[in-house]
């Protein structure tokens, strides 16, 4: 009587069936993960911009004016003023204004950091609180995002 001893391990076809079926849950995962982390990204260019708009209103009903309060890179030039947010880890700021204007005007520009994988993310807002975006072509945050499940 003769006993056949079993194999303790893994075919080489077990392996590879193993190793696609990993493959292609990875190619679904890992697109999914990075648009779920540009939104994050996003809500910070988002946020910041609505208290940008929001500090720029407060200082037109103190001063009657736009221009003063920042200058083009939104840095704060007014040093009675409160202090706005000018740089973040994935945008960068720029302000525009033109008190010669009836009413008077104000942009508020986010701009995407190219290195932290923002490249090509334009984010506005003005003085008619009208927001307009820019994205790169496939992106899927193609507007601006308040909270979870609202854009614009």
């Amino acid at each position: 009587m003769q006993f056949s001893k079993k194999s303790a391990g893994f075919t080489l076809i077990e392996l590879m069936i193993v190793v696609v079926i990993v493959g292609i849950l990875a190619g679904i995962a890992l697109p999914s993960y990075r648009n779920y982390v540009r939104q994050g990204k996003v809500q910070e260019a988002t946020s910041n911009l609505s208290a940008m708009r929001i500090k720029l209103e407060q200082y037109y009903q103190d001063n009657r004016k736009f221009g003063g309060y920042v200058d083009a890179s939104c840095n704060l030039v007014d040093a009675t003023a409160a202090p706005i947010i000018t740089s973040s880890k994935y945008f960068t700021y720029a302000c525009t204004s033109d008190d010669t204007q009836v009413p008077p005007l104000y942009t508020v520009t986010a701009n995407g950091s190219a290195g932290q994988d923002m490249g090509g993310y334009v984010y506005t807002i003005n003085q008619s609180n009208a927001k307009t975006s820019t994205v790169p072509p496939g992106s899927s945050v193609n507007c601006w995002i308040t909270k979870r499940g609202d854009s614009c």
